[in-house]
């Protein structure tokens, strides 16, 4: 058998980029190693994904099981949001500092030991745990896939390619994980949303341990007063969001909470200014190359939750279908961001980042807005399949291009920090599209019923993409083309 695969993916066999290039239309041939280590990648950020949703199908079950009250079932959810989000920019730093291998496996480890544990909660406060633990781990490892991802490829449509495949998981996880949840928690239980993790995390655990290479770890101590006022900050907007849309924008709570935030974000920003190796490198905020696709990776997933949360309520309470069906409605949205998602690679080659992020983000305000017309007398064929199919092609040319501008744009020695700023912005858009969405979703159907509610609360989601996309067609930019010499340095 042959010791390579042919795929259309380059990468180095060690972590340094190699010099030489192919020729047009040749297939690239890379070690096998290379391409499991990628395939590693790959799985890891997809199992993250689908985690923050699999579980949503399986809560009425685990409320009955468990003798949940309403207020903490809610915790189920929150505890591994504040903890993902939250501890996201301290673990990118400390990724870059034990090694971002070493920090893949040790996140995913944590991650399978805390989903084992959830599977097998006697009690509400055991998988509220569970759950917490489970957010540290996929917290630890989350930021090390974009720099091991960048590190196992090389620059220019390869490394496309590969990235497209990345945010393919990332973006189509959520509609996987309903589909998934549905499936377990029907046939074999709701503790199997939980073990289903176990098995998936020991393959990626042993393929991160033999086919990917660690880079070499950075020479600093961590910047301890960062790092405290970053896990501040990051829980208490998260808190106070996720919070707000439950307890009122006005609730003491939520208005502690925000203060909170503010006075850490504060703090952070004077501590980082003068820091050599800060947890948040400020030149990501203060350049609109990296600064404008930074917004657009907060608002985008602020827009989609109206997409994902609310076309959930509509197809359970108007059409009156079951979790599973409702996962399958959104399997036209995943089909197609999966064909475009491939024609990706030679679109950013031939057009470059900013034209098709753009046209993407153009996709995603099309698809909502249309969307937004939804009636309850209309089917799913007339009433949810078109724009669901137009929002596939939206998605499947949105995430690949930002993702590669913000990460080409990292301040040289900062690729982990900028992959954990990018992560984190991701986390945070959503529990703002959660707060802003359902207040706006609740009071309108106070007053127009729920179909009203959920096509207003659609239209706020238009708003965020169609922001995202004024900013990133005007102020945006392509990546800079690759300098293998200079993105070794960075790497490092």
């Amino acid at each position: 058998m042959s010791d390579t695969l042919t795929l259309d993916l380059t990468g180095p066999e060690g972590l340094q980029p190699p010099q030489a290039t192919q020729s047009t239309g040749e297939a690239a041939r890379m070690p096998r190693a290379s391409v499991l280590g990628l395939i590693t990648v790959f799985i890891t950020q997809l199992m993250l994904v689908v985690d923050a949703s699999i579980v949503n199908v399986a809560l009425p079950d685990i409320q009955r099981e468990l003798h949940f009250t309403p207020s903490g079932l809610s915790w189920v959810v929150t505890g591994y949001a504040l903890a993902f989000a939250g501890l996201m920019l301290l673990t990118g730093k400390l990724g870059s500092i034990i090694g971002p291998k070493r920090a893949l496996v040790i996140g995913t480890l944590v991650f399978i030991a805390a989903s084992a544990a959830g599977g097998l909660a006697p009690t509400a406060s055991a998988l509220i745990i569970a759950r917490v633990v489970q957010g540290v781990g996929a917290a630890i490892a989350a930021p090390s896939t974009l720099v091991l991802l960048i590190a196992n490829t090389t620059p220019g449509a390869h490394r496309n390619r590969a990235m497209s495949l990345f945010v393919l998981a990332a973006g189509s996880g959520g509609a996987i994980g309903l589909i998934l949840g549905g499936i377990l928690t029907t046939s074999l239980g709701w503790q199997w949303v939980m073990f289903v993790n176990v098995p998936i995390g020991i393959v990626i655990a042993l393929g991160a341990l033999f086919f990917l290479r660690e880079t070499e770890r950075t020479r600093e101590h961590l910047d301890y007063g960062g790092a405290a006022t970053s896990v501040i900050a990051m829980i208490a907007l998260v808190y106070g969001f996720t919070t707000a849309a439950t307890s009122g924008w006005g609730s003491p709570v939520v208005i502690a909470s925000f203060a909170i935030a503010a006075a850490s974000l504060i703090a952070l920003v004077l501590i980082e200014r003068g820091h050599r190796s800060p947890v948040v490198p400020l030149q990501l905020f203060t350049r609109s190359r990296s600064a404008v696709p930074l917004v657009a990776m907060l608002l985008v997933p602020a827009g989609m939750f109206a997409f994902f949360y609310l076309i959930t309520l509509f197809t359970q309470d108007v059409y009156h279908y079951d979790a599973l069906g409702t996962g399958f409605a959104l399997l036209p949205f995943v089909t197609v961001m999966i064909v475009v998602s491939q024609l990706a690679p030679r679109l950013l080659a031939r057009f470059g980042e900013r034209l098709v992020g753009a046209v993407g983000l153009a996709g995603l305000v099309v698809g909502l807005g249309w969307l937004s017309r939804l009636d309850a007398s209309e089917g799913y064929a007339t009433g949810i399949l078109g724009p669901i199919i137009v929002m596939g092609f939206g998605a499947g040319l949105t995430f690949a291009p930002i993702t590669g501008v913000i990460m080409a744009h990292a301040p040289a020695g900062h690729v982990g920090a900028t992959s954990s700023v990018l992560q984190t912005m991701q986390q945070l858009g959503g529990s703002i599209g959660v707060a802003v969405l359902s207040t706006v979703f609740v009071s309108a159907a106070a007053a127009s019923g729920l179909a009203g509610g959920l096509t207003t609360a659609i239209v706020g989601g238009v708003v965020f993409v169609g922001v995202a996309f004024v900013l990133y067609a005007v102020w945006g930019s392509d990546a800079p083309a690759a300098d293998p010499e200079a993105e070794a340095v960075v790497l490092h």
